[in-house]
C-alpha cells in the first residue's frame, strides 16, 4: 500500500499551483471543474511519491490561521541533499515566503526547514 495522493481546500487555487509549480517542480495536470457543485481542482504531480490535490470550492470555511491543530499539520518533500534544502530555503525566504524553521539537523535526524505556502500550510524541506 502507499499515499497515493494529499488534498488540500485552497483559496487561490491558481496561486497554490503556481507556487507549487515554481519552487518545488510540481507538473500539474488539468484543471477539473464541476458546474454543479462549483468545485474546481488540478493534481500535481512531483518527481516521485504520491500527488497533491488542490481544490477550491467558494463555500468552503478557511481555517483559523496559527497555532496548532488536530489534523493534517505539515507534508515533507525531499529535495536529495542539504544543499539543495538550504538553497531553495532562501530561494522561498527571498521571494518573501515565511520560514518558520531555519535549515537544521532535528533531534529525529531529519536535516530539514519548514516554510508557509501561500495559504500558511506547513511545507517541511527535507533531504
Amino acid at each position: 500500500m502507499r499515499i497515493e495522493h494529499l488534498a488540500i481546500w485552497v483559496k487561490d487555487l491558481e496561486e497554490m499551483r503556481e507556487f507549487y509549480e515554481i519552487y518545488f517542480g510540481a507538473t500539474s495536470e488539468n484543471k477539473y471543474y464541476n458546474p454543479t457543485k462549483k468545485f474546481t481542482s488540478y493534481f500535481l504531480s512531483f518527481e516521485d511519491g504520491p500527488r497533491l490535490e488542490l481544490m477550491h470550492r467558494p463555500d468552503v470555511a478557511i481555517k483559523s490561521m496559527g497555532g496548532e491543530y488536530i489534523g493534517i499539520v505539515h507534508f515533507a518533500i525531499a529535495v536529495g541533499s542539504k544543499e539543495k534544502v538550504n538553497q531553495l530555503t532562501e530561494k522561498l525566504k527571498n521571494a518573501g515566503f515565511e520560514i518558520v524553521g531555519k535549515p537544521r539537523t532535528t533531534g529525529d535526524g531529519y536535516y530539514e526547514s519548514v516554510v508557509l505556502d501561500p495559504e500558511h500550510n506547513r511545507i517541511e524541506i527535507t533531504i
